[in-house]
């Protein structure tokens, strides 16, 4: 739209808001030249008349009442004008005068601080953008370069020399598969994340075709962290090998909605998300991530949704654990808590995950569980520090000594 027509276009609007206030302003000014009482007594004489009419009221009744009612509203109207004086002409010439300034002044204020030459912005053309956008970020060293250091965790001194030991054996046997593994995992854990990067690489050189799609998803995860949650070409590169072999791959398709998201493709991110609330299992990583983004790229692509709750156990669940007896739910519950902490202590997890297990084992009053639980945290999560903060609070209050 040109300017100008743009201009035109608001300042009949302008012209037409500021007539209706004046209109509403004299016809409130009319409305209020009429006192009250005046109006009672001539509706009285009104009725009067129709009375008259309709041979209810004598002819002589009427003349008095019509002398009575007109007495009384010669007296009112003395009062009133004893009282009130009339509103001058200029009232109304200075409520104009004020419509006019209002409006004016909000299209000056408009031209000031708007954007009045802002051309629409139609979704071939965001699309277009989204496009050069996803085409034109940054690499990964540009990404890292740009990221805050990160506090990173202190080991005991038992895994410290462990780790001198591991590395000292992988520089010995380059080519030994399990030891890259661990390497690039607790490197990782420990926030170096550009040796666990270097590790990851040389042991999908090592592998060649027989690397498996976690192991090449586990380099592009450590990219993404590295990164600061940014999902960069080369880690893209990874996250397509995967999906192309294993194409249900919950971590891989939450990495691909995230990128999605982050170039400016909302609905993109929210088609790979969306199925991965109904898949399952509601504790998985990718599952727990998603949910805690998935609403907000659905506003964002205009898309009505409402985050479903998250599933808790079923009613025969709840009945079956009901039937049981106190020592048997007792161990019903060790199991459950124990699968989880095993998992979580064996390859980790969530903040989600974690803080379930610190609440657990508070509940079950463990707390050297608990000491166990928050040391392996502190290597899990080092990434993380907001989700690390979130599982030692949990901890502490789960019975750790701070």
């Amino acid at each position: 739209m040109d300017l100008w027509l743009f201009w035109a276009i608001a300042a009949v609007l302008a012209g037409m808001v500021a007539v209706i206030l004046v209109q509403a302003l004299r016809q409130a000014n009319d409305a209020a030249e009429e006192h009250p009482d005046l109006k009672v007594y001539r509706d009285q004489l009104a009725e009067v008349d129709r009375d008259l009419d309709r041979g209810t009221l004598a002819p002589e009744e009427a003349q008095r009442l019509r002398v009575e009612v007109s007495r009384r509203l010669l007296d009112a109207d003395k009062v009133v004008q004893k009282d009130q004086r009339p509103a001058p002409r200029g009232s109304m010439i200075w409520a104009a005068g004020l419509v006019v300034a209002v409006v004016g002044g909000a299209l000056a204020l408009y031209d000031r601080i708007g954007a009045p030459g802002y051309t629409d912005l139609p979704i071939s053309a965001r699309l277009a953008m989204a496009e050069e956008s996803y085409k034109t970020r940054p690499s990964q060293e540009t990404a890292i370069a740009g990221v805050p250091a990160a506090p990173a965790p202190v080991p005991g001194p038992e895994f410290v020399a462990l780790m001198d030991k591991l590395r000292a054996a992988v520089a010995l046997r380059p080519d030994d598969a399990m030891g890259l593994e661990l390497l690039a995992r607790n490197e990782a854990a420990l926030g170096n994340f550009a040796a666990a990067i270097d590790a990851q690489a040389k042991l999908l050189a090592v592998l060649g075709a027989s690397a498996s799609p976690d192991q090449r998803l586990m380099l592009a995860e450590i990219m993404v962290a590295q990164a600061g949650g940014y999902v960069s070409p080369e880690a893209e590169a990874h996250l397509v090998a995967v999906l192309e072999r294993d194409p249900k791959n919950g971590m891989a398709r939450y990495l691909s909605g995230l990128l999605f998201a982050q170039v400016g493709r909302p609905d993109r991110a929210f088609q790979l998300w969306q199925p991965l609330l109904s898949e399952g299992p509601a504790d998985a990583p990718w599952v727990v991530a998603a949910r805690g983004d998935i609403q907000a790229v659905a506003d964002q692509a205009g898309i009505k949704f409402s985050l479903p709750d998250e599933k808790g156990p079923t009613a025969a669940d709840v009945q079956a654990a009901g039937d049981m007896s106190a020592t048997d739910r007792q161990a019903m519950i060790e199991g459950m808590v124990g699968q989880l902490e095993g998992r979580l202590m064996s390859e980790g997890g969530s903040v989600a995950e974690w803080l379930k297990l610190m609440n657990a084992l508070g509940i079950l009053n463990q707390p050297d569980r608990v000491k166990a639980a928050l040391a392996a945290a502190e290597l899990a999560l080092a990434a993380d520090p907001a989700g690390l903060e979130q599982v030692r609070a949990a901890a502490q209050a789960a019975g750790a000594a701070p």
